[in-house]
């Protein structure tokens, strides 16, 4: 029964990558600590599991901000970054959970319309960075699917 919740919690921590509300792949790595400390009470090959789940956390959360923000920074200047920013958080406090997006969209729109004039210019800015965005829940949700499956494995074989 405990190996079942624990799956429970990390479904939906895979859910909190693409819904902003949740918590995502640090839900999915404190379900497997959950379930070496908890569950799985016996043998070293828990805390193999935890160790790998704990090292793809690492490389998703690093691949979710480096991506991005490579592919980014080259294309767009700062400042329009810095609009799009801070209004994904003023849309998250204002329309939790999407206006996370919604925000950030509006702004970096807002921000480049402002920069090089409005029409097809600032829309292919504003779709350059929801294609940027969209690698980096990729990058994290591809981590989190692999940390999954590690504990899958964990539990097969102990």
């Amino acid at each position: 029964m405990g190996s079942v919740l624990v799956g429970l919690v990390m479904v939906v921590g895979l859910l909190g990558v693409v819904v902003p509300l949740l918590p995502g792949t640090a839900l999915v790595l404190g379900a497997g600590v959950a379930w070496a400390v908890l569950v799985q009470t016996e043998g070293a090959g828990r805390w193999v599991v935890v160790a790998v789940m704990a090292a793809l956390f690492v490389a998703g959360v690093a691949a979710k901000y480096a991506l991005p923000g490579k592919r980014l920074s080259a294309q767009l200047p700062r400042t329009t970054l810095l609009c799009g920013a801070l209004a994904a958080v003023v849309g998250f406090l204002v329309l939790p959970p999407f206006g996370l997006l919604v925000g950030g969209v509006a702004g970096v729109y807002l921000a480049e319309a402002r920069r090089v004039g409005g029409g097809a210019e600032a829309r292919r800015s504003t779709v350059q960075v929801l294609k940027a965005v969209g690698l980096g829940i990729l990058a994290e949700l591809t981590a989190g699917v692999l940390m999954v499956g590690t504990w899958l494995a964990g539990l097969v074989a102990t």
